[in-house]
């Protein structure tokens, strides 16, 4: 279980991509003053946060409404979070959490902290798929708990990372910055190739012996 928790923790922050997302964060901020974006960065992270703990929340029900098996829904958000994954790879923003015309719409904006920033560009499809598949490994009021920590720390760590944007975008630079979305994109390709693996073994029991 333990092992479970740290492997969701680690897609969790993979996929959040707080100090990739930095970049995504003072473009549509680049003409607010330095107070409207500290302010920004708290609305964007209490929107993920709540985005995030309903899906935890309701994620099993909506499987349920729409007659989806947990297998399934494995391989599907091991697809869409390896997709992400390779765009990572290669440092470019990835057009499954959002496009170009979501973040030029978002300059336009008075307030852009839940659309396009908390939904689609942080809190996207791979964000609620990975909360919905971890969701499952939450046997009891304990597991359910520390899923709920796990969402709960990673935002702050998001609000801590935005507010400290413009800093971090002077200390690491371009090719700093590219380096460590490479390096989360490896890891995230890993976890997806896992959660791939993990819903075909679900839908195909046989894959576990080995076709015997």
């Amino acid at each position: 279980m333990a092992s479970e928790f740290v492997k969701f923790a680690a897609a969790l922050f993979a996929i959040l991509n707080p100090i990739g997302n930095t970049a995504i964060f003072l473009s549509v901020t680049s003409e607010r003053s330095d107070a409207e974006r500290q302010r920004i960065a708290l609305m964007t992270s209490v929107a993920v946060l709540i985005t995030l703990l309903v899906t935890a929340a309701v994620g099993q029900e909506i499987l349920d409404l729409f007659g989806i098996s947990v297998g399934s829904f494995r391989v599907a958000g091991g697809i869409i979070i390896l997709l992400l994954a390779l765009s990572m790879l290669h440092a470019r923003p990835s057009g499954v959490h959002h496009s170009p015309a979501e973040e030029a719409d978002g300059k336009e904006k008075d307030n852009p902290a839940v659309f396009p920033l908390a939904i689609p560009v942080i809190a996207g499809p791979g964000a609620m798929a990975t909360v919905i598949v971890n969701i499952q490994h939450a046997h009891g009021i304990g597991g359910i708990v520390t899923i709920g920590g796990v969402i709960v720390f990673m935002c702050v760590v998001l609000l801590l990372v935005l507010r400290a944007a413009n800093r971090l975008s002077s200390l690491l630079g371009p090719t700093g910055m590219n380096v460590l979305t490479r390096l989360m994109g490896m890891v995230l390709a890993a976890i997806a190739v896992e959660m791939i693996a993990d819903g075909l073994s679900q839908l195909f029991p046989q894959l576990q012996s080995g076709g015997a």
